[in-house]
């Protein structure tokens, strides 16, 4: 019992140590290091190098909204504030969730010091507000919706993707938006007897490119018929949003086998 007892800790202990990602800071050495350096060594190597990397404990997302909320409701709107809205950005919390967030802060801390905050965190994220904008003009272009993000398959691409499934009936297809540059995995419908893919294109520019074969530009009313068993890939040009229509063609035995990423290399020759 006492060795069973042994494992499980260790086993516990490892995974912990596991799940931790260590943050590298070394902004107060670069400021203060000749100045000031045990401000700087605790700045680096404790607030950020210990407190900051028990990620496991508590999550880097959920260390940058307690952090955001301390600021602002001390009324710290300096360059610390911009550093750790930036920091929330890239822990996870997005535009909509930051705008909740000060405004939950102003009831508390005061107006005055959400406005002040709301100027810097609108700079922050304003690629996303941007990005929301062109989607929601995109979404005028064409009549299918572009649902919502394609969360399940996100690992299989490059970029930001969006599925809605149009028929489940009869002819199962669903509508797949990319955003600029978005394009998914080199991939192969595999089936022993009939199986392979049908894309239409819906609206915007995009490319399908079988393996040892040119890239082919498809525009609104393209059709793409990809065989069983062929290596391939398709997603939107560089400079233009991107939707097409999927319908997967029975088969037997039919597999979707998902393969490594379309390089920058090879995607940025195309026009």
């Amino acid at each position: 019992m006492k060795k069973i007892l042994t494992i499980v800790l260790t086993s516990i202990i490892t995974f912990n140590i596991m799940a931790q990602q260590k943050i590298i800071q070394t902004a107060g050495r670069d400021a203060l290091g000749d100045f000031a350096p045990e401000f700087a060594h605790l700045n680096d190597d404790i607030l950020f190098g210990e407190v900051w990397s028990r990620n496991d404990l508590l999550s880097l997302r959920d260390r940058s909204l307690v952090t955001i909320t301390s600021l602002i409701s001390q009324g710290i709107t300096d360059s610390s504030l911009i550093y750790h809205l930036q920091e929330a950005k890239k822990n996870g919390i997005t535009r909509t969730e930051a705008a909740e967030i000060i405004t939950h802060i102003a009831f508390y801390a005061g107006w005055p010091k959400a406005w002040a905050a709301f100027k810097l965190a609108k700079d922050v994220w304003a690629d996303e507000t941007a990005a929301s904008s062109a989607k929601e003009k995109f979404q005028q272009e064409m009549i299918f919706p572009i649902g919502e993000p394609n969360t399940a398959y996100a690992k299989y691409f490059i970029g930001n993707s969006y599925l809605a499934q149009i028929s489940s009936e009869q002819i199962p297809f669903a509508n797949v938006t990319f955003e600029p540059r978005c394009r998914n995995n080199w991939h192969i419908h595999k089936a022993e007897k009939g199986g392979g893919q049908m894309l239409v294109g819906v609206a915007g520019r995009g490319w399908y490119q079988e393996e040892g074969k040119p890239a082919v530009e498809i525009l609104p009313g393209t059709v793409i018929n990809i065989p069983a068993n062929v290596k391939h890939w398709h997603g939107a040009a560089k400079d233009s949003w991107f939707a097409h229509l999927a319908f997967s063609v029975p088969g037997e035995d039919t597999e979707n086998v998902w393969l490594e990423p379309v390089s920058d290399a090879e995607y940025d020759v195309l026009p």
